[in-house]
């Protein structure tokens, strides 16, 4: 389905039909096939790198380094064997291997590299400053603010001469890892309408001084085409949607795991203490619940996965958790939810999705022009 009123996303070189990027969802909720299938309806699919050699067994002597990489170039190039669409993969700036992952994806020719969870100013001392330079050509810097955005413009225009194409701006109401204190994810100064107008304005010097946009895709909390209108009317080039993906058949996630959306109430949307150290929105569980009564559990840690995560004071392993739960095992894990979780009522194709959403998308922008 086509529209006549929905604008194109454009970062960079590449231009999506639909202004629709899919979030990243790690430890194997986006993979292949979900990012494929949102790449071929005209939307930018994501594959998570987060995690992901866990999905493996490791062989003998192997690193998990070694096959986060492994599996990471697995996906990307059975997605690049799906779709002619844009791809891009999703990384965290605290991972421990963040920058061989992203070396990786641009040895592997990924259209974008999504990089959040931490500011990517300073380059991995790992890499060499050619492959740095040729991988911040595809980053779109994930953020929570203005101050954010704009020290990145900062850095990067002083350190090496240029500017990210665009940015992903993520509020308070996003499923998973959140970048926000406690205290203010429900303070209005924090809600991503109010956090919108500080991101165009931090970064419009550096578009003027550049002479090229730098796109704003707002995420968090956006669920239908209505609200893809509204922040498109507030200036974004375009939005990120995660939660509503989980509720496709293409999503790369177990039954079980889309069935706990299925399932779960808006009381189910908890906010919960992370081992590393953030806050972050997952369905309320049996073992989320045995965790806030004390009831830890063992960690031995063969990934060392996370920079801020220190194993042996956390209450329980958040990969293994996030793992199980990935495989169906939610006795033993938990699923990360936006919070718009609960309004998942059913499943349906990516197809049918995008469809639905540029349909609302339509409707809304043509009662505004009759108003």
């Amino acid at each position: 389905m086509k529209s006549n009123l929905l604008p194109h996303l454009k970062i960079g070189a590449f231009t999506a039909r639909v202004p629709i990027i899919q979030g990243g969802m790690g430890v194997g909720v986006s993979l292949a096939n979900l990012a494929s299938a949102v790449a071929n309806q005209g939307g930018i699919g994501v594959i998570s790198a987060t995690g992901i050699g866990m999905l493996s067994t490791a062989k003998h002597g192997m690193s998990y380094q070694v096959l986060n990489r492994e599996n990471l170039v697995r996906e990307i190039r059975k997605a690049r064997a799906l779709t002619s669409g844009i791809l891009g993969v999703n990384i965290l700036v605290a991972l421990t291997d963040f920058g061989e992952l992203a070396k990786s994806a641009c040895e592997e020719g990924i259209d974008l590299i999504f990089l959040g969870a931490g500011l990517p100013l300073q380059k991995p001392e790992t890499l060499d400053m050619d492959s740095w330079l040729a991988i911040l050509d595809k980053v779109v810097p994930i953020v929570s603010s203005g101050r954010a955005a704009g020290l990145i413009c900062r850095y990067w225009s002083n350190h090496y001469q240029k500017v990210p194409d665009a940015f992903v701006l993520e509020g308070p109401l996003a499923g998973g890892h959140l970048g926000f204190s406690k205290d203010h994810l429900e303070l209005p100064a924090y809600q991503l309408e109010n956090l919108l107008p500080e991101v165009i304005a931090a970064i419009k010097p550096y578009e003027e001084k550049g002479g090229k946009p730098i796109s704003v895709i707002a995420g968090g909390g956006i669920f239908t085409g209505v609200d893809v209108f509204k922040y498109l009317q507030l200036g974004a080039q375009g939005v990120q949607m995660a939660t509503r993906f989980v509720g496709t058949y293409e999503c790369d996630a177990s039954d079980e795991f889309k069935q706990a959306y299925l399932d779960c109430s808006q009381e189910d949307l908890v906010i919960i203490d992370s081992p590393v150290g953030m806050p972050g929105r997952a369905i309320k569980n049996k073992f989320l619940t045995a965790v806030s009564a004390g009831m830890l559990q063992p960690v031995l840690c063969p990934w060392k996965c996370l920079v801020t995560c220190d194993y042996t004071k956390a209450p329980y392993c958040i990969g293994k958790a996030l793992l199980l739960a990935q495989q169906g095992q939610l006795n033993s894990g938990f699923a990360f939810a936006g919070a718009n979780a609960y309004r998942v009522n059913k499943l349906m194709s990516v197809k049918e999705l995008v469809e639905t959403i540029i349909a609302e998308y339509d409707e809304a922008a043509g009662i505004n022009s009759e108003q």
